[in-house]
């Protein structure tokens, strides 16, 4: 087995991680304060090819594998969960489905400016009654001649209402299939399309500087070549989507407990009482020591569902235990951070506060926490 990185994955891992510390952290916490998405730092991103990292040459993308663009998403989170939620969610969420399920037409028409990070792409899935239970979704589309008529709406939809957004992937009820049950397929919705709303969500506990949407479908007609894939294959594609987008929410999950480790390992060393640093008592030592444990682990799993995913193996099982692991384990990791740091930890002056407010997302997004349970049971034959 060999656990070293190649020559690329290591430059990447460089390359982001300066990038995030001098583009990305001096403005982390004005925008988190305001909660304003920055245009201008995801165009910045986009230059450096945090945009189509998996996506071909042929539509502007980096041709790299998935590793490598788990580790990109795990530096640019080690310094703030919103920037890393707007790569995670453009590339996985967005690029994804185009380029694993569009047309050539499709691909040709949406996937370079994409990959580019010149213009974004929403992933129109959770509906206000169906979350954990995406099955439920009541969005439909009904065929009229050569289009479809989409009506209903989405909820916390990521990068989908912002200036720079081009257009969505929709997933709605087309008809029932031969056993009874619903039938989904996925619609491609530009930006600006006459009944189609997006809406900017605020007042968001954490991700405060990500873009986050409520999208409203009110008699949209789009051709039928809009569909992707083919009709009926919604919900398939969406399932492969998530399984895909949960390495980049653990990829966000390792990369915030590396950051809130390194900040508590910082301050643990200067920080003085009694005498000597707080570091060396064994009760902050001790904490540290689990931290550093427990972030390698995290690698590890992570990084092997990545190779299995590369080698084209069934990584299904590894992508839920690894973002299952990876989240809480940024939770672990926040929760000693704060209270190595004591009092200033609760002050937003300091880093690991926001860190720490990120994390709850992870345990919730893409699936649950306690619907990954349910995925690896079922893996595992019980």
């Amino acid at each position: 087995m060999d656990f070293d990185l190649n020559t690329e994955q290591q430059m990447i891992r460089k390359e982001v991680r300066r990038f995030a510390e001098k583009e990305i952290a001096p403005v982390a916490m004005e925008l988190d304060e305001k909660e304003a998405f920055s245009e201008a730092l995801t165009r910045k991103m986009g230059e450096i090819g945090l945009f189509g990292m998996f996506a071909s040459e042929d539509y502007d993308g980096q041709a790299m594998d998935y590793l490598s663009y788990i580790i990109a998403v795990e530096e640019v989170a080690r310094v703030d969960g919103s920037q890393a939620a707007t790569v995670a969610a453009g590339n996985s969420l967005g690029i994804g489905p185009l380029y694993y399920y569009g047309t050539e037409e499709q691909k040709q028409r949406y996937l370079p400016p994409l990959c580019r990070g010149e213009k974004l792409w929403g992933f129109g899935l959770t509906e206000p009654t169906a979350g954990s239970d995406a099955g439920g979704s009541k969005t439909t589309a009904v065929r009229d001649g050569d289009d479809w008529i989409i009506n209903g709406s989405k909820i916390f939809i990521t990068n989908a209402a912002t200036e720079m957004t081009l257009g969505v992937t929709v997933q709605a009820v087309t008809g029932t299939r031969p056993s009874g049950k619903p039938e989904y397929t996925c619609f491609i919705v530009e930006s600006g399309t006459k009944g189609f709303k997006a809406e900017e969500m605020h007042q968001k506990m954490m991700w405060r500087a990500s873009n986050t949407a409520t999208l409203y479908f009110d008699n949209v007609r789009v051709p039928k070549e809009n569909i992707l894939g083919k009709q009926g294959d919604g919900f398939h594609q969406m399932l492969q989507t998530l399984d895909g987008g949960r390495l980049s929410i653990a990829a966000m999950g390792l990369g915030g407990a590396q950051g809130a480790y390194e900040l508590a390992l910082k301050y643990a060393r200067t920080r003085e009482q009694f005498g000597q640093p707080i570091s060396k008592f064994q009760a902050v030592a001790f904490k540290l020591a689990d931290c550093a444990t427990e972030i390698e682990c995290g690698r590890n799993l992570l990084y092997k569902a990545c190779a299995h995913r590369d080698l084209h193996r069934p990584f299904e099982k590894l992508s839920a235990m690894a973002k299952l692991y990876c989240s809480e384990l940024m939770g672990r990791v926040t929760n000693h951070a704060i209270q190595i740091h004591g009092g200033y930890g609760l002050m937003k002056e300091y880093a690991v506060e926001r860190f720490y407010r990120d994390q709850k997302l992870l345990d919730i997004g893409e699936g649950t926490s306690e619907v990954q349970r349910i995925v690896i049971s079922r893996h595992i034959g019980c």
